[in-house]
C-alpha cells in the first residue's frame, strides 16, 4: 500500500526531502500560487500552521504555475514572496507540476486518492488542499474555494486518532 510516505520532494532551495520524515505527523498539502486571488489563503495556511505544528501539524506549499501562470517566478522568488507578504514558515517545497504526463509522482498520488467532483483526478485550480493523516493515507480533499480556517475542525480530528 502505498502511502504519502513513499515520496520524496524537493525544497525551495533544491534540496531532498522525505516525506517518511513527516510519519506521524498530519500534513495539509496545498498546490500554491503567488499572483491568483486564492494568494491570502496563506495568511490562513500560517495560522493554521502555527497554531498547530506543536501538536505535530505541518503545511508543505507547493508552488505550480500551471494555472493561468500564476506563479511565474523562480523557487527563490517564491520563497521571498512567501515570507515577505505572508510571513510563511511552513515548508515550501520547489516548483512543480500538479497535472498532465509532467505531474510530481506525489501529486499523481494524491489525485487518484482523492478524486475530486465527478471523480475527476485533476487539480482546477490553484490551492487545491489535501489533509493526510498521521499514517500517511490521505483523508479529505479540499477544493481552492474551502478557506483555510474552515479546516480547523477536520484537522484537530485527524490530529486526536490515533496512529
Amino acid at each position: 500500500m502505498t502511502t504519502l510516505h513513499d515520496f520524496d520532494v524537493q525544497r525551495l532551495d533544491g534540496s531532498p526531502v522525505k516525506l517518511q520524515d513527516y510519519a506521524g505527523q498530519v500534513l495539509l498539502v496545498v498546490n500554491t500560487a503567488s499572483q491568483c486571488g486564492f494568494t491570502p489563503q496563506f495568511a490562513g495556511l500560517e495560522a493554521l500552521y502555527r497554531k498547530y505544528k506543536d501538536q505535530g501539524f505541518a503545511v508543505l506549499g507547493f508552488p505550480s504555475n500551471q494555472f493561468g501562470h500564476q506563479d511565474p517566478g523562480s523557487n527563490d522568488e517564491i520563497g521571498a514572496f512567501c515570507q515577505k507578504n505572508y510571513g510563511v514558515s511552513f515548508p515550501m517545497m520547489a516548483k512543480v507540476e500538479v497535472n498532465g504526463p509532467g505531474a510530481l509522482p506525489l501529486y499523481q498520488w494524491l489525485t487518484k486518492e482523492k478524486p475530486g467532483l465527478l471523480g475527476s483526478t485533476a487539480i482546477k485550480w490553484n490551492f487545491t488542499k489535501f489533509l493526510v493523516g498521521r499514517d500517511g493515507r490521505v483523508i479529505r480533499r479540499y477544493a481552492p474555494l474551502d478557506k483555510p480556517e474552515a479546516l480547523a475542525a477536520d484537522i484537530e480530528k485527524a490530529l486526536a486518532a490515533a496512529v
